[in-house]
């Protein structure tokens, strides 16, 4: 795997040695008439080009580097399959692929997808044959269509304002997976602190026991196994070592499951959050959330990392000025990201790229709703993940206003879904039904800024310029979710370049509107939160604390050191 792109397993929570990375080069062709199937493209021996997988067409990395936009696109390659990994079931895996995906084996159709930012598989164990097979992949996109949710993908061929370069098709990791007949499907983890124990639930194919053996640091400190007859798995492993999950401490403890011929690697994190009298408690400690906004970009991959370090380093980045976790916005993040997070232990909100969909008819639920549930399901186990935030900002379409009943039903499903984790059901505006009643305010002046929610400190109105679309409940907790913003650019080579408000005309001004802004927050006593817009510039957007290829610049020390100051609700 050393001469292929992002060789690392994909997701570490469910790790089998019998498995194969398909990145590296693909046969390529645009379909720009979206004729392919009419034409046959997935019986063709060949594509005219060639790709780098997983990087979009887009981008500089997967050797295309095409900017306009990209109706349709078809990927091809061989995979060699032995007599012995044909025993078992073969199951194809594709990190993300951007937006409507059509997998064909051998000419046959083996599955179809939608949705650009979940992970799917198909078992195409019946459509292979011992030795080679064609692989043809196919996918549709149409980020203008009102239909599908693009997050921050520019509507426009010039990237402007806050949205950016497109994504088109494959963009994460393609692997197979060669597993025994009955095999694991899935698992979750419930930690239970106080009687030092995770609950274990999951399904599995066929019947047989089901083993779970935990250690942490390599020293062995549970095992349980259980018999499942219906597909179902429910055990309780009992711990006795106890490691708690915190900031900045991963404390992971590392899994072994096994279920017949069966064997898996996986971890979890030992810790509970809760919300309680406006606080955010974590392990039933109160902690201030100092978040900034990640939007998951990279100058030569778009939305996809050139390496695993590039992912890390993000993290670490963030850390470096005193920040203790992100608003992954608007983009489902890979779940390499997560494993670092969890590691780190760096609190995350888990977010979908909802803008692009129109959610002002009923229709908006069946481009969203979907995608949405599979991405809980596949992240429902990072303990870094401490909130759901399925949308943001749903500004009206077309002079229509969102439909209500849309984000309620979507907090209802994920709430049914997790009981363990708040969930916000819009971020910043139109709230309708949430846990948490956060704001944006992008307001620069920090008298003004800090004026905002003086009266909230010791009880009285809450101040909020919605409040003809939105009603805040007394009682609910509250955060800025988006605030700061400040444009600034020292190398002066962005002409026109895009931030909130008027750039300070000092590096001096910065720091003193930042602190002014951060300290307003920090010292209120009913927030629990804040999240800094963001930890680097994209493209033409300059508001970030280092550059799109991730320079410092200003001194991370001294907003560390703003940044890190006791908050007025913390223990």
């Amino acid at each position: 795997m050393q001469n292929i792109p992002r060789p690392e397993h994909p997701f570490p929570q469910m790790e089998r040695n019998n498995w194969r990375n398909l990145n590296g080069e693909w046969q390529f062709e645009f379909d720009f008439g979206n004729s392919g199937i009419d034409r046959k493209f997935y019986e063709r021996e060949s594509l005219k080009d060639k790709i780098i997988v997983p990087f979009c067409p887009e981008s500089e990395l997967s050797g295309i580097n095409y900017k306009d936009f990209i109706p349709g696109v078809w990927y091809k390659r061989t995979l060699t399959v032995s007599e012995e990994e044909g025993k078992g079931r073969v199951l194809l895996h594709f990190g993300a692929v951007d937006y409507e995906c059509f997998v064909y084996v051998n000419g046959k159709e083996a599955g179809h997808h939608k949705g650009g930012y979940s992970s799917f598989q198909f078992d195409i164990t019946e459509f292979l044959t011992t030795g080679k097979n064609d692989l043809t992949v196919y996918a549709k996109d149409d980020t203008r269509s009102g239909n599908q949710p693009r997050g921050k993908q520019c509507g426009s061929f010039y990237s402007s304002g806050c949205d950016y370069t497109r994504t088109t098709g494959i963009w994460q990791t393609v692997w197979v997976e060669f597993v025994p007949k009955a095999y694991i499907k899935n698992v979750k983890y419930y930690p239970n602190i106080s009687e030092g124990q995770v609950l274990i639930t999951g399904t599995v194919t066929g019947s047989g026991t089901f083993k779970v053996s935990a250690a942490f640091e390599g020293k062995k400190c549970g095992e349980v196994s259980v018999k499942s007859e219906n597909g179902n798995i429910q055990a309780i492993l009992k711990l006795s070592e106890i490691h708690l999950w915190e900031v900045g401490r991963g404390n992971l403890y590392d899994l072994e499951l096994t279920f017949g011929e069966d064997k898996v690697k996986s971890y979890f994190g030992l810790r509970e959050v809760r919300l309680d009298n406006m606080k955010f408690y974590l392990n039933g400690k109160s902690v201030f959330q100092r978040l900034v906004l990640d939007q998951g970009f990279y100058p030569d991959g778009i939305y996809t990392a050139p390496t695993e370090e590039a992912l890390i380093r993000d993290i670490q980045l963030s850390q470096d000025m005193g920040f203790n976790g992100a608003r992954l916005h608007q983009k489902i993040f890979e779940a390499r990201f997560l494993y670092h997070c969890d590691k780190m232990g760096y609190l995350v909100w888990g977010e979908q790229g909802n803008w692009g969909l129109d959610i002002s008819e009923p229709a908006g639920i069946y481009g969203f709703l979907p995608e949405w549930m599979e991405a809980l399901e596949r992240d429902f186990n990072h303990p870094a993940i401490i909130g759901w935030c399925p949308f943001n900002e749903t500004w009206d379409c077309g002079g229509r206003k969102q439909l209500d009943d849309i984000l309620r039903l979507v907090y209802l499903a994920t709430k049914q879904f997790d009981t363990t984790r708040p969930c916000i059901d819009t971020s910043g505006n139109y709230h309708v039904i949430t846990d948490i009643f956060d704001l944006h305010n992008y307001t620069q002046d920090p008298l003004k800024f800090k004026e905002y929610y003086e009266a909230f400190k010791t009880g009285g109105d809450f101040r909020d310029d919605l409040s003809s679309r939105q009603t805040y409940t007394k009682g609910l907790p509250v955060f800025v979710s988006e605030y700061g913003g400040i444009k600034w650019d020292p190398a002066s080579q962005k002409e026109g370049g895009w931030g909130y408000g008027e750039a300070p005309k000092t590096e001096e001004e910065f720091i003193k509107r930042y602190e002014e802004l951060t300290t307003a927050l920090l010292e209120h006593p009913n927030m629990f939160a804040f999240c800094y817009t963001q930890l680097y510039d994209v493209e033409q957007e300059v508001n970030g604390l280092y550059t799109y290829s991730r320079e410092a610049k200003f001194d991370p020390a001294v907003i560390k050191a703003i940044n890190t100051k006791k908050a007025a609700v913390e223990d």
